[in-house]
């Protein structure tokens, strides 16, 4: 079996981390502010979450510092604007609708997630800017 790779664990760390300012957040809405509806607690919590993750991402997970951080920033909060509208709607519909346990909810829409915000990470908000190679003259000059 292939182990993963030094970035895929970084990811996974600093999932870890934004999971665990997300959730918290979560838990404060729904038991501490008594908002009533775990998909507007979710609602709230989730920019936090992104915050974090974010950060974690371009310096720690892709290390792509070097690059715009505006333009990174907006297709991150595209990215997981989309992600967080998913993972909302998902508690809401697990546990405001079919009331089952916001807990489960929450570790069923962290699992589309860590997939989707690893691929997308990689492949669209953090990408790796092309090499570019000296182009030859096809004429020698």
């Amino acid at each position: 079996m292939k182990r993963p790779s030094a970035q895929f664990v970084r990811f996974l760390i600093n999932g870890v981390l934004a999971t665990a300012v997300h959730y918290l957040a979560l838990r404060l809405g729904i038991e501490v502010l008594k908002l009533g509806s775990a998909g507007l607690a979710n609602l709230l919590a989730a920019p936090l979450g992104i915050a974090t993750s974010f950060l974690g991402n371009r310096y720690f997970v892709f290390q792509r510092q070097g690059g715009d951080l505006l333009q990174q920033a907006l297709r991150f909060i595209g990215l997981y604007s989309a992600i967080a509208l998913l993972h909302g709607s998902l508690l809401y519909v697990w546990s405001d609708l079919l009331k089952f346990n916001y807990h489960i909810g929450f570790l069923i829409a962290v699992a589309m997630q860590v997939v989707l915000g690893y691929l997308a990470g990689k492949h669209l908000v953090f990408k790796a800017a092309p090499v570019h190679s000296p182009s030859r003259d096809l004429h020698g000059v």
